[in-house]
This record gives C-alpha cells, structure tokens and sequence, in this order.
C-alpha cells in the first residue's frame, strides 16, 4: 500500500532535459546562454563569496526588488522575487488554485504546468494550440482559475501579440499567467499588462538571457495585492544570497544582456535558414530556440533516431515523446561554432537521405543537397 497521496502515486512527474555527466557535449537541449553573464555578475558575486554565507539571505530579497522596480517601472510591492521562474508557477498554484479547481494552458506546451497541476489535484484543462501556434480561442471558454500562456512558447518559440494577450485577460473570470521566460529574445512583451490588469501576472526569469541558470533567480510582476499573497505561501528564504547578488549586478548591466541577446537571434536567424534548407520545416521563433518539424519516410530517419544519432556524435538536443511533436527536434541557439557543428551532423545524418529523394530528379546535382551555405533551399516540407 502506497503512502503517497493518490494523485501524486498517479503522476509520471516533470522530466527536465537531460544533464550530461561527461564533458565535451553540445548542449543545445535546455535553452541555456552560450554567452557568459556579466562581468559585473562575476565580480560581485566574488567580492560575497565570504563568512556573511552562513547568514540567512533576505527572506523578500528586497535589493532586487528595488532594482528591478527602477528597471522595469514597477514598484516594489509589485514584484516577487523566486528561485527561478518555475519557483513562482508552484507558488501562483498554491496561492490561487484549490484542489478541484481549473487550471488551463494550451498544448503543446511548458508540461511543468501539467505537473503542477497534478500535484495541487486541481483539474487541468489542455486546450490544443492551431498547428501555427496561434492563440487558441477556447482558452476563454475554460473558467479558469489561472491560466498560463508561456510567451514566447516552448517548444515552439512562437509569439501571441500583445493585443491578443491583453483581450483575453479581459475576457478571464480568473488569473492570466503570462510566462515570459524567453520573452528577451522577443520583438515585444505583456508586462504592461501587470501593471494594467488586477488579474495578470507576468513572470521573467535570469535562466536564459541573462545566463544565470545555475543560479535560479526569477521575478514575478503583478497587483500589489496578488503579491502580498503569493509571498504568503513562498518558502522562508527560497532566494540565496549570491542568487540575490546575481540579480541584482545583472540588473545593473542590463545592456551586456541585450547585446548577447542580439546575438542570440542573429544565430537564431542563421540557424533556421540551414535547417529549412536541409528540408525540415522550421516555425517562426522569437525564443533562444528553435522546433523543427522532420518528416520520416522515404529512406529518411526519424526525429528520434536524428536525436539518438545526434548524441552518439555528443550533441544534445530536446525530442518529446508526445502528441504533435514526435517528429520534431527543439534546437537551442548555441555559439556560432556549435551551430556550425550541429548542421555539420545534420547534413551527415540526413545527406544520404536527400540524395536518395534526388536520384530520380536529372534536373538537380549533387550541389542541390551541397551541405550549409548561401544557397536557396532545394526542397521544404509543408507546415503540418
């Protein structure tokens, strides 16, 4: 007889992307910076590394709400500082969501909402995204408690417009959780919607472009009120005190951020156009990331034996198991010389294929299936 609650002995759990233990692996599986955070982050975190560590940290890590309150137009008691965003989603699901209650979001999506979910044994309503990851209009149909919308979305690293996130706060009997974790990367964002709507609260985090994974910070914005009661069910001290210090210096240098930010997006740019030349259909990403779509058929390996091929090589990327995606990779954006590596393996992987789909074409040469260059793509799959 098991002693877990049932829900919990039911639930397979969150799996997050695989951690190598060995060295000398392309990690482009897990969304994080290439690029190193500030030098202001190293320095001030150095000058702390010191006796005041076995000190309690700030239970409210006040210093980085004052800061991102400058930094962002908020005040204070607007934002709620957590380790990591993923922190807050758990703290926003206890502080709003009872058992039995409706938690919605779209799929395909962040399954850590699935997760969480789960655990508070609240009643999780998946509205299936349009296969171009447009908003789905049964999102405003769910009456929700809270529902989240990662914007950007993983996997897909799609973009719902401002306008269209702030109609459906207003069409919300409940919370609008808009998760903005790669939101950096984006052309445009919804914070000002935290500002305007008692009933949106946006998250951000350090993981990703601020290159501050290993050490968890993130940052909720929101009605003052919605955060005086998050900070209620949050953990004593669920922010450490170099995570407090890390927030605070990158904040400080927010423009180091934004110039690899750019980066990031050129690569991102680069990135797509070889893979849509190398066949697979690529949608539009705003993220550090990119999903593609490889169709299996025809003498051509699937995207799971892409993903296994592409590991004995020791690179990483992320393949879900899941409906709409078995046939798809998600591909983070790495240094310009990682990305050069992976399409390198790609083609190694995929060329026989493309040659086969060739053969019988006499009009085509074998530059048509030449491996990464300026060339115009030779063949593309539809959007599916």
């Amino acid at each position: 007889m098991s002693l877990l609650r049932p829900n919990i002995e039911q639930m397979a759990g969150y799996q997050p992307g695989e951690q190598p233990r060995e060295a000398g692996f392309i990690k482009l599986n897990t969304n994080e910076n290439p690029y190193p955070p500030s030098p202001r982050v190293i320095d001030a975190l150095r000058r702390n590394i010191n006796e005041t560590l076995r000190l309690y940290p700030d239970p409210m890590a006040t210093a980085v709400r004052e800061k991102a309150a400058g930094t962002y137009g908020f005040r204070p008691e607007q934002i709620l500082v957590g380790n990591g965003s993923d922190d807050l989603l758990t703290i926003i699901m206890r502080a709003f969501v009872a058992p039995g209650e409706v938690v919605a979001y779209p799929m395909p999506s962040y399954t850590l909402y699935r997760t969480l979910a789960q655990i508070q044994d609240a009643r999780a309503v998946e509205v299936p995204f349009p296969h171009d990851y447009s908003l789905p209009a049964g999102l405003r149909q769910t009456a929700a408690k809270v529902v989240f919308l990662a914007n950007p979305n993983s996997p897909s690293g799609t973009v719902i417009p401002p306008s269209e996130v702030a109609a459906l706060a207003d069409a919300l009997v409940g919370i609008l959780v808009v998760d903005e974790a790669y939101v950096d990367f984006a052309e445009a964002d919804a914070l000002h919607l935290a500002r305007e709507r008692q009933n949106v609260i946006v998250l951000r985090t350090f993981s990703k472009s601020f290159s501050l994974c290993g050490l968890r910070v993130g940052l909720a914005f929101g009605h003052a009120d919605l955060i005086a009661g998050m900070a209620k069910v949050k953990d004593s001290y669920n922010v450490n005190r170099l995570g407090i210090v890390a927030a605070v210096a990158a904040l400080d240098d927010i423009e180091h951020m934004r110039a690899n930010a750019e980066k990031i997006r050129q690569t991102r740019a680069r990135l797509t156009r070889e893979l849509e030349r190398l066949g697979a259909y690529v949608w539009p990403s705003q993220a550090n990331f990119v999903l593609a779509r490889f169709p299996a058929g025809e003498g051509r390996p699937t995207a799971a034996e892409i993903y296994a091929r592409l590991k004995e090589r020791r690179i990483l990327v992320r393949h879900f198991n899941q409906p709409r995606l078995e046939d798809c990779l998600r591909i983070s954006v790495g240094s310009d010389r990682e990305v050069d590596i992976l399409l390198e393996r790609l083609w190694e992987i995929w060329q026989p294929a493309a040659g086969s789909l060739h053969q019988s074409d006499n009009s085509r040469t074998r530059q048509d299936i030449s491996p990464p260059s300026n060339m115009e793509a030779t063949h593309k799959w539809s959007e599916p």
